[in-house]
């Protein structure tokens, strides 16, 4: 039967189901939560925790606390040594190697079949197949879809369980209907040399019929860029006439949309998910939305803690959470998950916001640890990267990566604050707007944004203007490579209370001769 027919059949299918789960959004999260309840009593973390077919999810709550990774992690240790039925009925093969930031420490997150099938492949067929709803006429299925994954290193253990990338589990998994169409070859996609990788994968693909665009917005546009400058061509309409789909993740996607749009050819839609090592939770169900839907039936069952600068529900492991029905519009929520990979109650340490309930969309605000908040200001990551982008528009340039962090006091002022910024443009420009003039109207943006920011930058009394700096074109880059991070899974910390991360950039940023002096620190 020709892939085009099946597919057919299951987007009809599909759709069904994601009605249903619009329409019945609190029932279908009910069976979710009962479906894990089940699955839970017959492993050792149930039992420890007095979890048994008949616990009701009230009981679920009182009887689990809240935990982050270092909670479930004598759990996930015992799971790597290939016990049985520790978090999740059966043996775990697989476990995804993420960091999530350039934290030394990484985290080993289990990825059982149950997770694999019913939520991270499933969440790459819903992309599709809601994206062929909204646009009938695309026809993806001809050509190739280019997936800018992670490394492919993987780690064995005598026990025979495999520790990687996400991206390498999945690759390594993918069904034939979908590894018939993904490019490059998987010697290429899962090389781990990025500097190699990104030549190979740019050389193997210009000449291919490529229909679909998808990975982290960074590494992605790394790529398009070096494939664009062997080409020769002005956008990536001219290198591949039939590309309709760019589909990114991972992180917030404000601060890469003026250098996708300038490489893209006109009219390309552009859908954002969110995915990851713990799970696919949401997707971008409307065609120039800046929400996703949050999908509901992938084996995982969500709570939600509203946030605030003094948030640590790891101090109350019984703290209060709410479900869907409780929640609000456009208030910040940590999100709470219970998952089909063995995870209960996880504190993700993400920020989500609704925009509307029924259906129950949201957007990525920022992580629970990454948000300056000197005086009160509580600047979240998702403000900052909308003043970011709109600063960078205005004065016409690209921002390739930044990071920005709170000092407690000022030279001039002890006892006032300020944000430190640091900035790396892309791509390399011959002159860059005055650091002050920018961080000038970069304030401006935040204040109309953020009322607690600006409330807290009135005269100048304890929050300053932010002190900002340019960096030269790469040193983010570099800081990654000397910390042996560099590739997709691994992310720059955006907001720190920390200046530790900045001492690292600032380390890096050192002007070798010939550098052009607009790059150098100002």
């Amino acid at each position: 039967m020709p892939v085009n027919t099946v597919f057919s059949w299951f987007i009809r299918k599909r759709l069904h189901q994601i009605a249903l789960f619009r329409q019945y959004p609190i029932e279908v999260q009910e069976e979710v939560m009962g479906n894990h309840i089940a699955s839970l009593a017959n492993t050792e973390f149930g039992r420890e925790h007095g979890i048994t077919s008949s616990t009701t999810a009230a009981e679920y709550r009182r009887r689990v606390p809240l935990r982050d990774y270092n909670g479930h992690k004598p759990w996930i240790d015992r799971v790597r040594n290939d016990e049985l039925h520790v978090m999740w009925p059966g043996r775990v093969k697989w476990h995804a190697k993420s960091s999530g930031t350039t934290s030394d420490r990484s985290k080993f997150i289990p990825v059982t079949e149950d997770a694999l099938e019913k939520c991270h492949y499933k969440g790459g067929k819903d992309l599709l197949a809601m994206y062929v709803d909204a646009a009938p006429k695309a026809k993806l299925y001809g050509g190739r879809h280019l997936i800018v994954g992670g490394t492919g290193r993987t780690e064995e253990a005598d026990n025979g369980t495999l520790t990687g990338d996400l991206s390498a589990i999945i690759i390594g998994n993918l069904p034939w209907w979908c590894e018939m169409r993904r490019t490059p070859a998987k010697s290429i996609a899962l090389m781990s040399n990025w500097e190699e990788k990104i030549e190979r994968m740019a050389k193997t693909t210009i000449e291919q019929d490529v229909r679909i665009v998808a990975g982290v917005p960074s590494w992605t546009q790394v790529l398009l860029e070096r494939i664009l400058d062997i080409s020769g061509k002005d956008h990536l309409g001219e290198v591949w006439p039939n590309l309709q789909l760019s589909m990114h993740g991972g992180v917030c996607f404000a601060p890469y949309r003026d250098a996708f749009d300038r490489m893209m050819p006109p009219g390309i839609h552009t859908i954002e998910t969110y995915n990851a090592s713990e799970g696919f939770f949401g997707i971008q169900d409307r065609l120039g939305a800046e929400d996703m839907l949050l999908m509901l039936d992938y084996g995982i069952h969500y709570e939600f803690i509203p946030f605030s600068a003094e948030f640590d529900p790891l101090k109350d492991p019984f703290a209060a959470t709410m479900g869907l029905n409780d929640v609000e519009l456009d208030m910040d929520y940590a999100m709470v998950i219970s998952t089909n990979g063995g995870l209960h109650r996880y504190v993700l340490g993400d920020l989500v916001r609704f925009t509307s309930t029924f259906p129950f969309r949201i957007r990525v605000t920022g992580r629970t640890r990454s948000f300056l908040n000197l005086a009160g200001e509580e600047l979240m990551v998702g403000d900052a990267e909308k003043a970011l982008a709109k600063t960078s528009r205005q004065f016409g340039v690209n921002i390739r990566n930044w990071t920005a962090c709170a000092t407690k006091s000022h030279a001039d002022s002890p006892s006032v604050g300020q944000h430190t910024w640091m900035l790396e443009a892309n791509p390399a420009a011959s002159s860059l707007p005055d650091s002050r003039l920018f961080a000038t109207a970069l304030d401006r943006n935040l204040r109309k944004l953020n009322s607690d920011y600006d409330a807290k930058r009135t005269s100048d009394l304890v929050l300053l203007t932010p002190d900002l700096t340019w960096v030269s074109q790469g040193t983010f880059e570099k800081v990654l490579r000397e910390k042996g991070k560099l590739g997709g899974q691994h992310k720059v910390p955006r907001l720190s209370m920390s200046n530790e991360w900045m001492k690292l950039v600032r380390d890096a940023n050192r002007p070798s001769e010939g550098v052009n002096s607009a790059l150098a620190p100002l």
